[in-house]
């Protein structure tokens, strides 16, 4: 028995290394081993082993294990609640927390972080305000993870003015505390505050991320500000040495797309240097569709499809 109870660290730091590399082949050899070296029992090997399956998207087994395990802990909760969560199964995911509720387990700042998630997910303000006063009760309004998920919560609920006062009260605020707030009113269309928001975020000397550049490039394409969605798609780069990724270039052909500059979003595709997606041609043709380029949705069509004639006509 004391043999056993030697090799629980190991197993545990080797499921954790599955964990940290998402790497569910190497879970499901190591988990056979457990089941053979008859440690399974362990309430820490299950702990170690719903989180790492939850962490590699695989919630079936990480329910089931969780069910099985005896003593369930806010850690199990957490790790089901936030891997329903990170795969949008919101409801899911909030049922684990009502589950976690009735049976009376202790919460904590990562539980309600991707309650809060999942609240957004679902467009549930009612919800999503009673766990803000859950974050006001226990002490978690100075956690920065916790008041950039309540943010992003109400920004995608429509409740900007409760988002913008939760950023103006926060003491420490990060690079995804502004793209949260960027991106609140980016989704909204109130083009002026996402620029002037940028703006406090360069003076405040933080550095913009991806995320809130795809908030802007979004605005400037929805505003038709061509223009300005240019300057701040070379700003990325040259600036700040960020590499536009595709949701970047997704939103530069929209805009240019709208603007009617066919060609030249054609030209930025042929130019980038990620692989460019069905989505993103699709953007193409679309514009295409819009503005008769036939000529510029053959080349599109032919690269993608292999057949232009047919679905040339998505252009006329």
């Amino acid at each position: 028995m004391c043999n056993l109870h030697s090799i629980i660290p190991l197993y545990a730091s080797l499921i954790e290394s599955c964990s940290s590399a998402k790497n569910l082949k190497r879970l499901r050899e190591i988990h056979a081993r457990i089941l053979t070296v008859g440690i399974t029992h362990h309430d820490f090997i299950r702990a170690k082993l719903v989180s790492s399956y939850a962490t590699c998207a695989q919630m079936r087994e990480a329910a089931y294990i969780f069910s099985r395990t005896n003593r369930q802990s806010t850690f199990l909760f957490n790790s089901l609640i936030r891997g329903y969560a990170s795969l949008n199964l919101f409801r899911q995911s909030l049922a684990v927390f009502r589950q976690m509720l009735q049976e009376e387990k202790q919460y904590d700042g990562r539980t309600l972080t991707s309650v809060l998630k999942s609240c957004a997910g679902l467009s549930a303000l009612y919800l999503g305000r009673q766990v803000h006063v859950a974050v006001l009760v226990n002490g978690f309004s100075s956690d920065v993870a916790t008041c950039n998920a309540l943010i992003t919560m109400y920004s995608k609920c429509g409740d900007l003015t409760t988002a913008r006062r939760v950023f103006d009260k926060m003491m420490e605020k990060n690079s995804i505390t502004w793209s949260a707030m960027i991106s609140g009113y980016g989704m909204h269309g109130v083009a002026d505050e996402v620029f002037r928001l940028f703006e406090e975020m360069l003076a405040a000397g933080v550095l913009p991320d991806g995320v809130a550049f795809t908030a802007i490039l979004a605005t400037c394409s929805h505003a038709g500000l061509t223009q300005e969605g240019r300057k701040y798609f070379k700003m990325m780069e040259g600036r700040f040495g960020l590499r536009p990724g595709l949701q970047h270039y997704t939103c530069m052909v929209d805009m240019l797309g709208r603007a009617g500059h066919v060609e030249e979003a054609e030209a930025l595709i042929l130019d980038m240097k990620a692989e460019p997606d069905e989505a993103l041609w699709g953007a193409l043709l679309g514009a295409c569709k819009i503005h008769g380029k036939i000529e510029v949705a053959e080349r599109v069509a032919e690269k993608v499809y292999g057949r232009s004639e047919e679905l040339s006509q998505l252009a006329t």
